[in-house]
């Protein structure tokens, strides 16, 4: 190749490049730079989930999203000479066969086929269908694989079923009881007492002996076909061509590629490929890129893509469009692998690229089987040719020459080369991992110290609300010893005073008592007194003097006390009356008491 077509072709390259990361940023952003949903969904070849585990073979799922409904994807893996016994469908199935070769036995409307499958096979088998697979010995006894997508068919409106896409041929028969059976199918107890005793084998056992006795378990093979028609099961496995009927198979890699160039090949099958799709939702699609090549950025107007690698590494780039709903929205680019699936939702432009030192295969199931037309971005293909340049540049920003540089100069189409863009892209995902991880740590680490700083401040609170509780309780037992201090003074104040009151009343008692007895002394002698003047009065009456005690009666000079004597006790009985007249002011009350007793005596 010369010098000028090397620059040209890695003009070329930059420029689609340069197109798709142009485009990728342009629609990464809303109107206020917002992002908008969801760009694409990985599931890692490690995080299927296991369903069916045996020696013979097993079954692992995958549930894909496209942001708006979920997929049922089953890889089927068949060692040689294994059989995958009778299953019903409950959900429509179409696959696609990876590697190795087998036979396909199926029961479809009352009529029953069966069909040599082998690499490059696509079928599709309708709702309620059952069937079972056996996979060849072979020379070179590969493993059979299969990768299978189940839904509704197109026009089928009803909810997936929650029992998953299908269900044991043989459960459902035996779920009926003995009597049931036996007069169901007009076969003796011994018949239905073999089947329902023997033990439950694996969902994949061995393949069926050619000419080996039956065994329990062939017999209930044979019971099984019985269900759903009289013909053997082992005669699909007989050389003879009696009652076989060629079934319509397509084969990708018997059919022209629908783009073929030096940088790899596609093709797609839809119903008007193949007729037995009609009536499903479901195509299927096939990409081949070499090395440093790229499935041009493109996006689908109607079909969701649900892709699985078959060979190689490479890159996916997806890019959100722009919404009205200003919803949350990631572009997304992810590394992929032999085993790994991803689905792309329709209206998300794409862009597939291998790495430059190995290929990249990947076979896919797209939603919808017809008037989905990819819209390729770039090179002879490209949806910008097809419109007003005036309006695109200024809708770019741009001027028409430098549009016209854009649209015009990539001379390929749909799968275009794209020297290291693989690594590039690998190289910015790594940036943008190792950015997310250093932005978790920082964002772990403010949340540490946030925890930290809440703590603290539960800690501030719960200290002050313990001192406001200490405070609280101090004020509590202050207020209460104040009061227990109160009525203790009040208590001491009431019994001194209850003790001074007895104090007084006692020595009021006192006095009154002292008080009596001088009352009683005085009226005593005021009684002598008195009684003796009345003597002498008597005496003197009688013109002589009294006699007092046989004694002659005296004059007072000569009784020894004469008249000073009798002033002397005048006196004092004047006294008296005026204690008595004092007591009496001082509220006392006795003495005029005992005055109005004196004077009544």
């Amino acid at each position: 190749m010369s010098t000028e077509k090397l620059l040209s072709a890695s003009s070329i390259s930059l420029l689609g490049f340069g197109l798709c990361l142009f485009l990728c940023v342009h629609a990464t952003a809303g109107e206020d730079g917002q992002t908008v949903p969801g760009a694409g969904h990985l599931v890692k070849k490690g995080e299927r989930q296991p369903i069916i585990s045996t020696g013979f073979g097993e079954v692992s799922g995958v549930r894909v999203s496209d942001g708006n409904e979920t997929f049922n994807i089953h890889l089927i893996t068949l060692e040689p000479n294994s059989l995958f016994l009778p299953v019903m469908l409950h959900q429509d199935m179409v696959f696609y066969v990876h590697t190795g070769s087998g036979n396909l036995s199926y029961r479809d409307e009352n009529k029953r086929e069966n069909t040599t499958i082998r690499r490059g096979d696509v079928f599709r088998l309708g709702s309620g269908s059952v069937f079972f697979i056996q996979s060849d010995v072979g020379l070179e006894r590969q493993k059979l694989r299969i990768y299978a997508i189940f839904g509704n068919a197109g026009e089928d409106l009803r909810e997936p079923t929650e029992y998953g896409p299908y269900s044991s041929v043989r459960d459902l028969v035996l779920g009926f009881d003995k009597k049931i059976l036996q007069e169901t199918f007009k076969v003796p107890e011994e018949v239905i007492e073999e089947m329902t005793s023997g033990r439950k084998p694996e969902a994949i056992v061995r393949g069926l002996p050619g000419t080996q006795e039956k065994t329990i378990r062939e017999r209930e093979y044979q019971f099984i076909e019985a269900v759903f028609g009289s013909t053997s099961i082992f005669s699909i496995f007989e050389t003879s061509n009696k009652d076989k009927k060629k079934s319509k198979k397509f084969n990708i890699f018997q059919e022209k590629p629908d783009f073929e160039n030096c940088n790899g090949w596609s093709t797609t099958v839809t119903r008007k490929k193949y007729s037995v799709l009609k009536g499903s939702k479901y195509g299927l699609f096939m990409v081949n890129l070499t090395r440093g090549g790229m499935m041009g950025p493109h996006w689908n107007p109607e079909a969701t893509e649900i892709a699985v690698v078959l060979q190689g590494k490479g890159m996916v780039r997806v890019v959100c469009p722009s919404l009205p709903n200003k919803a949350e929205c990631k572009n997304a680019r992810f590394g992929v692998e032999e085993g790994d699936i991803f689905a792309v939702q329709r209206f998300h432009p794409m862009a597939q690229m291998a790495f430059n030192n190995e290929t990249l295969v990947f076979v896919g199931f797209s939603t919808s089987t017809e008037n989905n037309h990819p819209q390729y971005l770039a090179g002879k293909a490209s949806v910008l040719r097809t419109l007003d340049k005036h309006i695109l540049a200024a809708s770019f920003g741009i001027n028409e020459t430098t549009f016209d540089r854009l649209v015009n100069q990539q001379r390929e189409s749909v799968i275009l080369e794209c020297t290291s863009c693989a690594e590039e892209e690998w190289r910015i995902m790594e940036e943008e991992i190792e950015r997310e991880r250093e932005e978790a740590r920082q964002r772990e680490e403010e949340a540490r110290k946030r925890d930290e700083e809440r703590k603290r401040q539960e800690e501030e609170a719960e200290t002050r609300e313990e001192e406001e509780a200490a405070r609280e309780r101090a004020e509590e037992e202050r207020k209460k010893r104040e009061q227990e201090e109160e009525e203790e003074a009040a208590r001491r104040k009431r019994e001194e005073e209850a003790a001074r009151e007895r104090r007084e009343q006692e020595e009021r008692e006192q006095e009154a008592a002292q008080m009596e007895e001088k009352e009683r002394e005085a009226a005593k002698r005021e009684e002598e007194e008195a009684a003796q003047r009345r003597q002498e009065e008597a005496g003197q009456g009688e013109g002589g003097r009294p006699h007092e005690g046989g004694r002659e009666a005296r004059p007072p000079e000569e009784d020894g006390r004469g008249g000073v004597g009798a002033r002397q006790e005048e006196e004092t009985a004047k006294q008296q009356e005026k204690e008595m007249g004092q007591e009496e002011e001082q509220g006392n009350g006795q003495g005029w008491g005992r005055r109005i007793l004196k004077n009544a005596s």
